[in-house]
């Protein structure tokens, strides 16, 4: 069973302008040489399940992900210049489940009953 690891006190780089192809094992070498790494994450499109062109990395120490942003940050992967940042906002978190969808009433609206008083 794996481990997760605690995410609290890792700091978040968002990388851009990653090609559809680029994997999660194409980024760890990369990001790894600058520190420990958390754990590194490719968002996909809900339906094609294809990469949305951008990654988080997290790192459990704030130095290593500052010399990776400094370092990294227009390096050239897959004929294209990344862009490194530090990420502004949390992961989203998936609302769905394993079927697709999931309790919340996100993105649902409320149905009226049709039926009407004839008074």
């Amino acid at each position: 069973m794996s481990r997760i690891p605690n995410t609290s006190s890792m700091v978040s780089l968002k990388v851009d302008n990653i090609s559809y192809r680029t994997s999660t094992e194409d980024l760890k070498p990369l990001f790894e040489k600058y520190g420990d790494i958390g754990d590194i994450y490719i968002p996909r499109d809900r339906y094609t399940k294809e990469s949305r062109g951008f990654a988080f990395v997290r790192y459990y120490g704030k130095r290593d992900a500052e010399e990776a942003m400094d370092r990294l940050d227009g390096y050239s992967l897959d004929g294209r210049d990344i862009r490194v940042s530090r990420a502004m906002h949390p992961r989203p978190v998936n609302r769905y489940n394993d079927r697709g969808f999931g309790g919340s009433s996100y993105g649902r609206r409320r149905r009226r009953s049709r039926s009407r008083s004839r008074s």
